[in-house]
């Protein structure tokens, strides 16, 4: 590539650009559908009275967690990029725009689940129930991976739940029969967590930073 000439360059360019275009309409969307639950878990765990006795707040629980499943389901896009790849698209379009295109696309949705889930515990905490985080994670980590295989396999989306409740149930119940289907989720699951944890813990580090400077940025105010 060093020795490419400018017209060579400007070639290269446009052929990256146009070959990083054919997933930027399904990153948009994807994206968008990560953060919806994330932009949910601000209302229903951090906005000061949502209770949770509330027929709205229990709704809206509803809806966060049919959608939950899209934050982490990004990860399984990474597909796409093994699909150019093998389809022999250019080695310097790979690794300058394929690669750090699906990272920064991937990155925003388990950030958005993560920051999620961190809501969530804050949520348990300040209500006395902060021994269940774990639990809740690992019970969340475990229906997401179901929700990723009916999305990515059957191709289910999260209004199915409400439109095609029966559809679900019944392909759900022969998945949990099958082996492969079964290897699928708990693969799936050991992915969400082992990717969670370390996220949660960076997470957590730039939250307590941020307060950090906050106080201290109001304790020179008050000086």
């Amino acid at each position: 590539m060093l020795l490419m000439t400018p017209i060579d360059i400007a070639e290269w360019l446009a052929g990256a650009v146009n070959t990083a275009g054919y997933s930027m309409y399904f990153m948009l969307w994807n994206t968008f559908l990560a953060l919806i639950p994330f932009g949910l878990s601000l209302w229903l765990f951090r906005k000061r009275g949502a209770g949770h006795n509330r027929i709205g707040w229990w709704v809206g629980f509803a809806v966060f967690m049919a959608f939950l499943p899209n934050a982490p389901y990004v990860l399984t896009d990474i597909i796409h990029l093994v699909r150019f790849i093998r389809e022999g698209v250019e080695l310097w379009t790979v690794v300058l725009v394929l690669i750090p295109q699906y990272l920064i696309f991937m990155l925003i949705g388990i950030e958005a689940y993560v920051a999620s889930l961190v809501n969530l515990g804050s949520y348990l905490r300040k209500r006395g129930y902060g021994r269940w985080i774990l639990t809740s994670e690992l019970v969340i980590h475990a229906l997401c991976a179901i929700g990723i295989y009916l999305g990515r396999f059957p191709r289910f989306n999260s209004w199915d739940l409400v439109t095609a409740p029966h559809q679900v149930a019944l392909y759900l119940v022969k998945a949990l029969l099958t082996p492969r289907s079964l290897l699928i989720i708990l693969v799936t699951f050991a992915v969400i967590t082992v990717v969670y944890w370390p996220l949660k813990q960076v997470t957590l580090a730039l939250l307590l930073y941020s307060r950090s400077l906050k106080r201290s940025s109001i304790r020179k105010l008050n000086f």
